[in-house]
């Protein structure tokens, strides 16, 4: 059983990119003046942090975290058939969102959002699944726990596979 496991409904929103804009020093020389590429970045990260405050009641977590995000989007309308069909899927149809926003950004938002909810500092995220799926609503899925795992033998297993190759 996790420590923690809930649903924030909301379309997912990345976090990471940046937009830099110059401007000239009053003094002379030029300065760049950074700001988030996206505008709902910060609406969707304090949403995750509310819905983690009220579902965690625990103290902040000191140690490793494992951190387990399940992205859920909407699918388009242009993947269903028409007319009498339209509830169902095109052939053609992808089974997972595999274009924007990109899941490692989303992901980035979301351990920002939980920083000094659930635990001190996203740098304690030592194991991390991500994953983006089609769903009927917007949102994400959230499982924390502590990473506690032993596994210096799959470590060594797959460092000795990919020396291998």
């Amino acid at each position: 059983m996790p420590l923690s496991q809930f649903f924030v409904p909301g379309k997912p929103q990345p976090a990471g990119s940046k937009k830099a804009f110059p401007y000239k020093k009053s003094e002379g020389g030029w300065g760049a003046s950074v700001v988030d590429a996206n505008p709902n970045q910060k609406s969707w990260q304090a949403r995750v942090s509310s819905v983690a405050m009220d579902s965690y009641d625990g103290e902040l977590i000191e140690g490793p975290v494992l951190l387990q995000l399940i992205f859920l989007m909407e699918r388009p309308k242009s993947h269903f058939r028409t007319g009498k069909y339209s509830h169902l899927l095109k052939d053609s149809a992808p089974v997972a969102p595999h274009g924007k926003p990109d899941v490692l950004k989303l992901g980035r938002a979301v351990e920002d959002a939980l920083s000094g909810v659930i635990y001190h500092d996203d740098s304690q995220v030592t194991t991390e699944f991500l994953m983006k799926r089609y769903w009927n609503r917007f949102g994400v899925i959230i499982r924390v726990d502590l990473d506690d795992t032993q596994d210096e033998e799959y470590v060594r297993q797959q460092f000795e596979e990919s020396e291998h190759h």
